[in-house]
């Protein structure tokens, strides 16, 4: 099932839509998605999942994101990113889900975090 096709059928099923862990993992490992981490940059910086891009909640304009595939949006624990998904939503956006665990989550069900010098990934 394609990314595409998930997000359909999560968008018939949830009222905030979310990713599980299993499917963000299946579509950061095939790139069928951009990972939009919505905290500061100092955040970001300790730790993000790798191939993340940086456009932190305090500047986040819906209107800036990617838009050439499917976007995840993830914080540390949710919060932010749900916040971020309902300004997204609201501004129009479809293909565009959070990953509720955030990258605490990430790194708790194994996943690697990223600590560049000097990252380019800031929107």
């Amino acid at each position: 099932m394609s990314l595409s096709s998930l997000f359909s059928k999560l968008t018939a099923s949830v009222s905030v839509p979310a990713i599980e862990h299993d499917d963000l993992t299946r579509a950061w490992l095939d790139g069928s998605c951009t990972i939009v981490d919505v905290r500061e940059p100092q955040e970001y910086a300790a730790g993000h999942i790798p191939g993340a891009v940086n456009y932190p909640l305090s500047r986040f304009e819906p209107r800036r994101l990617p838009d050439d595939k499917p976007v995840v949006l993830v914080c540390q624990s949710g919060a932010r990113s749900a916040k971020a998904l309902q300004r997204a939503l609201a501004a129009g956006r479809q293909n565009i889900r959070h990953y509720p665990p955030g990258t605490a989550g990430w790194k708790t069900r194994g996943g690697d975090l990223a600590r560049p010098k000097n990252d380019p990934n800031e929107l």
